[in-house]
């Protein structure tokens, strides 16, 4: 007899890493990969969080840590707001997570039951929908495009039904857009006035190209924050973020911690703590995004993609591929075969138009970018 798969895994995969197992592959081979799908710094973690995690191992015991972290590593966090952001965080209200994606665990727990209906804009972070999925809730997916600059708005969650929740990414994955603090500001207040819990993740703020990111934190003691040491301080695989809370969901998420995590990794953690130090390494980071940016927003265009959503922020370039293709994920496939090119399918981020569409990753080095765009406009 059979026995019982349960519906909660029954959910679609995360298509960019089908991408990365391909290109592994490619590599395991022989062949050339030139990495443009992955959504991850090139570089790893700043020398001085690497000695700081050398000198944990020799010195450090390593056991658990409170539940909601290091209180040294959440003063830290909350000092950050007030260096950067001007604002006032209470430590308490600071929770140190397994990554983002722990973090998402814990925030769509706490603050949504089975069958919730909770909006996300579309093409979104695949990963929003997915947990919300396998826990029952209910994702309402906004379709977007260039007239909203990729974001939400008040008149699409007006025409969206009622809501419980809602997810909002400035800058946003895959599109890089932002949104500005006027619309940011109206927008949490439509959901303030109709009971909407708003989560916004903010891993990529300290990566964009002209006005700095805002943290919905300036406009919302109610919004539920998230972020993580993973992009902008490149430790993707130290799986070490952060959650900031209201009051109310202070002990409920202390519980759903206990019980799921007990807690974040020490090592990371106890690392985590000298990031703060490296600005000037993690500053030259965005440089170098900065000129992969400019170099395929010349690129592109000659090779005859020139319908490019706005790259405010983050590290990625969505692009319209609908003039050559209507199956992005095939195309992809053949992109990498027939040139070593790996990019990601635009499936991932929007299942009912993202055949039209692919995401370009310009976190790598400039001389990879640069021959990955003379490399596909040769192919094209």
């Amino acid at each position: 007899m059979a026995l019982k798969v349960a519906g909660r895994g029954v959910i679609p995969p995360f298509f960019v890493m089908e991408v990365m197992r391909a290109a592994a592959e490619r590599e395991a081979a022989g062949g050339e990969v030139l990495h443009l799908e992955v959504g991850q710094p090139s570089t790893a973690a700043p020398a001085r969080v690497i000695a700081a995690a050398k000198a944990a191992l020799e010195t450090d015991r390593l056991g658990y840590t409170e539940a909601l972290g290091l209180p040294a590593l959440r003063g830290a966090i909350s000092n950050q707001y007030r260096q950067r952001h001007g604002l006032e965080v209470p430590p308490r209200r600071v929770v140190v997570t397994t990554g983002s994606s722990g973090g998402f665990v814990l925030a769509f727990l706490a603050a949504f039951d089975a069958g919730d209906r909770v909006a996300m804009a579309t093409p979104g972070y695949p990963c929003y929908r997915n947990i919300l999925s396998a826990f029952g809730v209910t994702p309402v997916e906004l379709a977007v495009g260039p007239e909203t600059r990729f974001q939400p708005t008040p008149a699409l969650l007006e025409a969206a039904g009622p809501l419980d929740g809602l997810i909002i990414a400035s800058p946003a994955n895959p599109t890089g857009t932002m949104i500005p603090e006027p619309e940011l500001n109206e927008l949490l207040g439509y959901c303030a006035g109709r009971g909407i819990r708003v989560i916004s993740d903010e891993i990529y703020h300290g990566i964009t190209y002209g006005a700095p990111a805002t943290s919905a934190l300036g406009a919302s003691g109610e919004v539920v924050v998230l972020n993580s040491f993973s992009k902008y301080f490149s430790m993707t695989g130290w799986r070490i973020g952060w959650m900031v809370v209201p009051e109310d969901l202070i002990r409920p998420v202390e519980c759903l911690v206990q019980n799921l995590f007990i807690s974040a990794p020490t090592v990371s953690q106890l690392a985590a703590l000298a990031a703060f130090e490296c600005r000037d390494e993690l500053e030259g980071h965005v440089a170098r995004y900065a000129r992969n940016r400019a170099l395929l927003l010349e690129e592109l265009p000659r090779a005859g993609l020139d319908r490019l959503a706005p790259a405010e922020g983050a590290f990625y370039i969505y692009a319209d591929v609908s003039k050559l293709t209507d199956d992005s994920e095939a195309w992809c496939k053949r992109l990498l075969a027939e040139t070593g090119v790996a990019i990601t399918p635009g499936i991932d981020f929007d299942p009912a138009r993202g055949r039209r569409f692919v995401r370009f990753s310009f976190a790598g080095s400039t001389e990879t970018i640069a021959e990955a765009a003379r490399r596909l406009r040769n192919w094209l």
